[in-house]
């Protein structure tokens, strides 16, 4: 069942049998057992999420030419004041070779008595909901109509590298 997969990795053993009187072989177990952790810490996702820096994921994708491509993300609060209307925009500081970069985009927001989700997607405004978009420099927001007032939020920016 998971013989023709693409990432076999993500466990590693907790024991291993060191041979005790042959060295060679011993130096090729601690080689093995060295590229086991590695790779599995290498390819686990990250769960940090900073706002002055982008941070790794640790996710990998393979989109351009089967080429590794990492994935990065760095979060950004939004202030209250001024309050956040239709137009609104927030620099992101990137460098963004082309928006289409930009793998998932999540956010949530307070109007203090309440929590809310962003909705990523769309340059239209939507009735009922807070809705962004994300140029090659701009976080940019939509406020649909009957929305409650933000008073604080976070948006989530996760994006591919350059392969």
């Amino acid at each position: 069942m998971l013989e023709n997969v693409s990432n076999p990795g993500g466990f590693l053993r907790t024991s291993r049998n060191f041979p005790a009187s042959d060295v060679k072989q011993l130096a090729t177990e601690i080689d093995k057992s060295y590229i086991n952790i590695a790779s599995v810490v290498n390819t686990c996702t990250r769960g940090m999420f900073p706002t002055t820096m982008p941070a790794i994921t640790g996710e990998e994708w393979f989109i351009t030419g089967n080429q590794k491509q990492q994935s990065l993300r760095q979060v950004y609060q939004i202030p209250g004041s001024p309050a956040i209307i239709t137009g609104s925009m927030i620099p992101h500081g990137l460098n963004i070779q082309s928006p289409n970069q930009f793998k998932r985009c999540w956010g949530s927001y307070t109007d203090g008595t309440g929590a809310y989700g962003l909705v990523w997607g769309d340059s239209v405004t939507v009735a009922g909901l807070i809705t962004f978009y994300v140029t090659m420099t701009q976080i940019i927001f939509n406020v649909g109509a009957g929305v409650p007032a933000m008073t604080s939020g976070t948006v989530i920016l996760e994006w591919l590298a350059q392969p």
